[in-house]
């Protein structure tokens, strides 16, 4: 099954991939649903099951799951008429989205959050109902949010695993792990991203892809910097602080100074990441990488890359993210990316192997020395759980992102410090991933039932 760099890469909404972005796309895809439908709905309700309904409200699954259900889309989000449409289902407790009548949905009594146990296909499971006149329910739908904004219905959830082992991809280098990667980088004689780059042109045009990135790139940039220049406390109730402007300018202040420390680097990479994150707790528009957890990796690697690495060019920014795509890739068929799933190894691991390897292939990297950045960085998030405070996505999330960016760096520094050979392969790393989130205990995959969620007082 194939994974574009554009799978991977979404422009959406904060805070959450899996709770925000996910449950607005399942509105969208039942209002789809209903559309095609020979029924009269006259009113719709929602069950929330797993994580989505431990952490839901902390990650503002409710609102998204209104404002999908009202036609609002992740990647074409307006904040203003956002916060309107919320208002006049307050008002009314109706949802009028295009192509339908009216539908009656009073959160109070239509949104429910279900604290039993989880759906039996993912941890992020959600149901859609809609009923006529007579209450009677003439179009049911379970949702699975897998991470990453990526949906499944129950039917494609549960043939998934099969068509992902047995259809082959229709592109010319379908390569479903990193040995098959490595392998298929020697026989053709291209490097990761142009066999991604390749892969890419099955589907669209040169052009095409080349604007794609230009504005995955472009949002993510735009997010850190409005993160560097906003100050005051993050919505929520925990009255989190951001840090990032005032470190920033801290940073700014002592530029030129004969005694820095040459550790301050990690101020600067933790600051990008962190302004990134406060702007997705906000709610802010931001770019899954892989996810929004785990948003600020990513961009803060590649601008510590463009603003304190010598030779570096904004021209090779495709280059790394294709690479990083191709890798992200490769951990979402055979692990996961969902906190919800695996803890934050997943996530902020998987951003940060991610990174790693798109570091590590604009510095010259070959496939074996990208590929072995990748494993460090993996490795040494492995066990990492999802415990967010008051199920936001704020403590520890936005630091962690921040350290999670350090770690890549120092992961692609390592790797081409050598000859690409090492003991753990990548492959091994992302199946210890997928063993370590199965056996993981449920309190610390994203339900806010362990760990600092119930160790730091939070109100």
């Amino acid at each position: 099954m194939f994974l574009s760099v554009f799978d991977i890469f979404k422009v959406g909404v904060g805070p959450s991939s899996s709770h925000t972005m996910g449950p607005m796309v399942a509105g969208g895809r039942f209002l789809d649903a209903l559309r095609a439908s020979p029924f009269h709905p006259q009113s719709l309700r929602v069950h929330l099951h797993g994580s989505l309904a431990f952490t839901g409200k902390g990650h503002a699954t409710d609102r998204a799951t209104i404002l999908g259900l009202a036609g609002f889309l992740p990647e074409s989000y307006d904040h203003e008429a956002a916060e309107a449409a919320l208002a006049e289902n307050r008002a009314t407790h109706l949802l009028v989205p295009e192509g339908l009548a009216a539908l009656q949905f009073d959160p109070e009594h239509d949104l429910i959050f279900d604290y039993g146990a989880p759906l039996p296909g993912h941890a992020n499971g959600m149901v859609i109902e809609a009923r006529d006149a007579q209450g009677d329910v003439i179009l049911r739908e379970t949702y699975y949010s897998i991470g990453g904004g990526f949906v499944l219905t129950e039917a494609e959830h549960t043939a998934v695993d099969d068509r992902a082992l047995s259809t082959p991809s229709a592109v010319p280098f379908p390569f479903r792990s990193a040995a098959e990667m490595l392998t298929m980088a020697h026989a053709s004689g291209l490097s990761i991203a142009q066999m991604k780059w390749r892969n890419e042109c099955r589907f669209r045009s040169e052009q095409e892809i080349s604007d794609g990135l230009a504005r995955v790139w472009q949002v993510m940039n735009d997010c850190l910097n409005r993160g560097l220049e906003l100050d005051g406390e993050l919505p929520g109730g925990l009255r989190v602080k951001r840090r990032a402007k005032a470190i920033h300018e801290a940073l700014l202040a002592e530029r030129g100074m004969n005694l820095a420390a040459p550790h301050t680097i990690n101020d600067w990479i933790s600051c990008y990441a962190m302004a990134v994150n406060e702007e997705n707790a906000a709610g802010g528009q931001v770019v899954t990488a892989p996810t929004n957890g785990a948003a600020g990796v990513l961009p803060a690697v590649i601008r510590y890359w463009l603003d304190h690495v010598p030779g570096a060019t904004s021209s090779r920014v495709g280059e790394f993210l294709l690479t990083a795509a191709a890798v992200g890739g490769i951990i979402k068929t055979n692990a996961s990316i969902s906190g919800a799933e695996c803890g934050c190894q997943a996530e902020v691991g998987s951003a940060a192997a991610m990174a790693a390897a798109g570091l590590a292939a604009v510095l010259g990297g070959t496939p074996e020395q990208i590929e072995n950045a990748a494993e460090i960085a993996l490795e040494h998030h492995l066990g990492m759980t999802c415990d967010p405070v008051k199920g936001l996505v704020q403590v520890p999330c936005i630091e962690r992102n921040g350290l999670g960016a350090i770690k890549a760096i120092s992961a692609a520094s390592l790797a081409l410090r050598g000859d690409g050979t090492h003991f753990v392969p990548l492959d091994a790393a992302i199946e210890t991933m997928r063993q370590t989130g199965r056996d993981m205990h449920e309190h610390y995959k994203e339900t806010s039932l362990g760990g600092l969620a119930v160790n730091v007082p939070n109100c």
